[in-house]
């Protein structure tokens, strides 16, 4: 139970009409949610409209209604509040519903296109490690401590994550790490919250369905930076031709971290191979588990983000070396008889899809074969595919272009985008099966002894999202079944 007023700190209201100072019990954004003696704040969203829903909202007993225009016809005993922004709203209204519990535990968030996921999850395993209680804000779960709960998206709704952080504030939790995404950031679901830290990993072409153009992404991630306090950190990619764009206005404390370029935090690659990599870093030299140039700055951001937050220099270290890679990015499997080697990754960027294959490219010896499966998703940028196919074609020795999330859309018509992108001296190597069990079942089957399979796009997601329906696919599972037979 919370006082009206008292939850509406930091908003900025046009008009009221009503009593600010009855006494409400929960918050909801979903009329469907609200009860009675609820506030109902009217989000305009790119699918339905909340104004379109306060009627709903009333008739189930909403005690409050906060939107961005008042409605014509209002019920004596609810209060109107009208905002400039509901989604800015929302967000304060949550962190003060829940007591601001981001700043009860130090929050550091995660933002760039490649690396979010890998970097956010294994801080939580460092700290973890380390003995502190820790949480975790990211695409693939929500942890409060030991505890797991299912992640709805990269950055889920302020409502969602003021809700885990203060789980986190009662359970004891003193590091809390979240991936943050474009669509978040723009969208004010971080709004109200009290970072830290921030990191910035690296930025390419993504998510241009939503943002107009690559300008417009690029300045909503660096809001981000924009609007860190003066006791915060910001951590940036250096080598990121965008990696300076970000501290351009932030009024926290500059660090860099870089491979090639002069930084705080600088890292030599020694070896790279399958099962890892032998980086210096800062004079130290250490071993990953980690595969890939790409994990070579993930390790970098996790070693100088600890050291930011207090962590003792070997103990970062040695604890690096014990981390395994998280679930879904580069993770393989090796056949037993054949020694064919899958790799399952996330990749559905083309930056991202280009350094997973040139990773491989970098470490085998090229007498064995490179068979990509890959794809596009539906109802989202179009403008990425011809791109993917043009890499995955250019960087492979063959590719079978599948389904990958086909939403709405028709699955044939997204490959024949992707295949848009392959050159004619390339077109040969390249074949398309739609269903993607059967794309992988043909990987395995083209594969011979020691040749290399990489499976791309869906890491570790454990669906195809079709018509509405998310259905059960698992890509390690079925590869690892797959390969089985073929050892049998």
């Amino acid at each position: 139970m919370k006082v009206l007023k008292d939850i509406l700190y930091k908003v900025n209201m046009n008009t009221v009409a009503g009593d600010t100072g009855v006494t409400i019990n929960e918050l909801h954004f979903d009329s469907r949610k609200v009860k009675l003696n609820d506030v109902f704040v009217a989000i305009r969203g790119s699918v339905s409209d909340g104004h379109e829903f306060i009627k709903k909202a009333e008739n189930q007993g909403a005690l409050a209604i906060v939107c961005e225009e008042m409605p014509e016809e209002r019920i004596n005993g609810i209060t109107y509040i009208e905002v400039e922004d509901s989604k800015k709203a929302l967000a304060y209204m949550a962190a003060n519903y829940y007591d601001n519990p981001s700043g009860n535990l130090k929050l550091v968030g995660v933002t760039g296109t490649n690396g979010k996921t890998t970097i956010a999850t294994l801080l939580y395993n460092l700290f973890q490690k380390a003995g502190f209680k820790v949480g975790l804000l990211s695409t693939v779960k929500v942890m409060v401590g030991d505890e797991e709960f299912e992640a709805i998206r990269t950055t889920p709704d302020s409502l969602t994550i003021n809700y885990y952080l203060k789980k986190m504030n009662d359970a004891g939790v003193e590091f809390c790490f979240m991936e943050v995404s474009s669509h978040g950031i723009d969208q004010h679901r971080t709004t109200g919250l009290r970072f830290v830290g921030g990191i910035f990993t690296n930025l390419s072409h993504d998510h241009l369905d939503y943002h107009k153009d690559f300008a417009e992404y690029r300045d909503v991630k660096k809001r981000f930076f924009d609007e860190l306090p003066a006791a915060a950190f910001a951590l940036t990619n250096i080598d990121d031709k965008n990696g300076a764009v970000m501290l351009q206005n932030t009024r926290a404390k500059k660090y860099t971290y870089a491979l090639k370029s002069y930084a705080d935090y600088k890292a030599q690659i020694l070896e790279n191979q399958f099962t890892g990599l032998l980086l210096k870093v800062d004079d130290q030299e250490i071993w990953s588990k980690l595969i890939g140039n790409f994990n070579a700055y993930n390790v970098l951001a996790i070693y100088a983000t600890a050291q930011l937050l207090g962590l003792e220099t070997l103990e970062i270290l040695q604890i690096i070396s014990e981390l395994n890679s998280v679930n879904g990015r580069f993770q393989y499997t090796i056949s037993e008889k054949e020694k064919i080697t899958a790799i399952v990754d996330y990749a559905h960027t083309p930056d991202a899809l280009k350094n997973v294959l040139e990773t491989i490219n970098s470490i085998r010896t090229k007498n064995e074969e490179l068979i990509t499966v890959v794809g596009c998703g539906g109802d989202r940028d179009k403008t990425k595919r011809p791109k993917m196919g043009h890499i995955a074609s250019a960087l492979s020795t063959k590719v079978v272009f599948t389904s990958d999330n086909p939403r709405t859309e028709d699955p044939e018509q997204i490959i024949k985008d992707v295949e848009a992108g392959v050159e004619p001296q390339n077109f040969k190597k390249t074949m398309s099966v739609t269903n993607r069990k059967d794309a992988i079942k043909a990987a395995c089957q083209l594969a011979g002894k020691n040749d290399i399979i990489l499976i791309a796009g869906k890491g570790h997601e454990t669906y195809q999202e079709v018509n509405g329906k998310k259905l059960d696919f698992d890509d390690f599972k079925i590869v690892n079944e797959l390969l089985k037979q073929l050892d049998k």
